[in-house]
């Protein structure tokens, strides 16, 4: 996904969000660990924080999959934003600062077709179910998304159907650039994922009666080295002028 950051920057929304933020007294290198589905919002909330405060902004990408478990080993950074499920057992487990959590932002499940492919019906249960079944090649995330569609096409009586034609690729990887590179025909994960990606042709998200809510919440590492200057970005990142930004790429605000 190609990001340009000065497109954000310049919008009145940012200029709102940097005029809250207090300005430093010492500046520190935040590290943050990001789920790859926020990273277009974040990295221009993240540049609009970095000007008015004085803190640097490090971002490590991942799915969140992959990025729970470099915590649980004690990978060392100050904030982890990951779905909601996860972090709370983080929190549970003593990795995550208790009570530190704050909802970031909301994303539902989108599809997506290899560029140059005719965009299938999905506007209803049935033609979701139609259009897996007829793709030569499908692919979904090892993620949240993932999990919950190999439930939902379990309840559809479709899992040994298309079993053979399934691709699922570890925690990170993005479903765009499989479709983009001719892997996969149809390809389902989080709509921030897919609606800006070159490539492909994003086709809607699910129908109401199957889409799942993913919450992506951030938190304090339990051992964070700069946990003031974290706190002071959850805070910015989470303010209400941050909501018009998150929703320009399919995201609501946590």
């Amino acid at each position: 996904m190609k990001v340009t950051l000065q497109r954000w920057i310049s919008t009145p929304l940012l200029a709102a969000l940097v005029a809250m933020a207090a300005g430093p007294v010492d500046a520190a290198e935040v590290k943050v660990m990001v789920a790859n589905a926020l990273k277009e919002p974040f990295l221009a909330l993240a540049a609009a924080f970095e000007k008015e405060s004085g803190h640097k902004v490090t971002p490590i990408w991942g799915g969140t999959e992959g990025l729970a478990r470099k915590v649980g080993d004690g990978e060392v950074a100050d904030v982890l934003i990951i779905a909601a499920p996860n972090i709370e057992k983080l929190v549970r487990e003593g990795k995550l600062a208790a009570g530190s959590r704050a909802d970031f932002a909301k994303s539902g499940v989108g599809i997506a077709v290899r560029a140059g492919l005719p965009k299938p019906d999905v506007s209803s249960v049935e033609a979701v179910r139609k259009a897996v079944l007829d793709a030569r090649s499908i692919a979904y995330s090892s993620g949240p998304s993932g999990r919950y569609l190999e439930e939902l096409f379990g309840k559809m009586g479709i899992t040994g159907e298309i079993k053979g034609k399934v691709k699922q690729p570890p925690s990170g990887t993005q479903i765009a650039e499989l479709l983009a590179r001719g892997d996969a025909d149809l390809g389902f994960q989080q709509i921030s994922e897919l609606l800006h990606a070159s490539g492909i042709a994003y086709v809607g998200p699910l129908p109401p009666e199957i889409q799942s809510i993913t919450v992506y919440s951030a938190a304090l590492l339990a051992a964070a080295p700069q946990p003031d200057a974290a706190r002071a970005l959850v805070k910015f990142l989470t303010a209400p002028a941050a909501g018009p930004i998150l929703m320009k790429v399919g995201l609501e605000p946590g």
